[in-house]
Formats: C-alpha cells, sequence, structure tokens
C-alpha cells in the first residue's frame, strides 16, 4: 500500500533565466545563523568603467531550481548616483558565481524578467 510520502517533495523548477545575466562581485557577511548580508556589488559598464555600489536593500530571497541548478534569487533596491533602481541577483549555489539580470525593453516597463 503505498501513501505517497516522496511524491512532490522537490520544489518546481522556474525554468531559463530570461534576461540577459552580467557576472558581477558580490561582497556579503554570513551571519551566525547563515543567512547573507550583501554590503556591496561591483559590476563592470559597456565602457569597461566598473561601478561599486554600497547602497543594497534586499526586498526579497528565495530558493529556486532554473532548468535544475539550485539558485538564491534577491530582488534588490540599490542607490547610484542619487538614483535608486530595483534589480534581480542571482547566486548560484553549485558555482559559488553571483550575476544581476539585466532588464530588456519588454522587462523594463513591467518588471524583472525571469
Amino acid at each position: 500500500m503505498a501513501f505517497g510520502t516522496d511524491i512532490h517533495m522537490e520544489k518546481a523548477d522556474a525554468g531559463s533565466i530570461r534576461g540577459e545575466q552580467e557576472d558581477i562581485a558580490v561582497g556579503c557577511w554570513f551571519t551566525s545563523r547563515g543567512d547573507t548580508s550583501l554590503q556591496l556589488l561591483k559590476y563592470q559598464d559597456e565602457e569597461g568603467q566598473i561601478h561599486t555600489i554600497r547602497h543594497i536593500r534586499v526586498m526579497s530571497r528565495e530558493e529556486k531550481h532554473y532548468n535544475g541548478i539550485p539558485t538564491l534569487e534577491y530582488i534588490c533596491r540599490i542607490e547610484e548616483g542619487g538614483y535608486e533602481a530595483e534589480i534581480k541577483l542571482l547566486f548560484f549555489l553549485e558555482e559559488h558565481r553571483w550575476a544581476m539580470i539585466k532588464q530588456t525593453e519588454k522587462g523594463a516597463a513591467g518588471g524583472f524578467l525571469t
């Protein structure tokens, strides 16, 4: 007699990442409970200039699987040059790699593409 104890135990896969990924550097601390505290991020623009952002406010954090790859997805508000923007950061758990998702024209009006 089967009771289905192992059915639907895995989280749903979020599919493919939509939008252009840009590799970035992120400085973060880990709390005593293992939570992350994002301190700064660095990215390189099209002209090759490196930008450092220190004002980061995490709005949400969610564990996701993109095509089976375990990922932490952060929606953040950042302040740069007097402007505030909402960005999406991804941390790929197996690769220990950070990426920022660039907005496309379609995503600019309606938020981020995921």
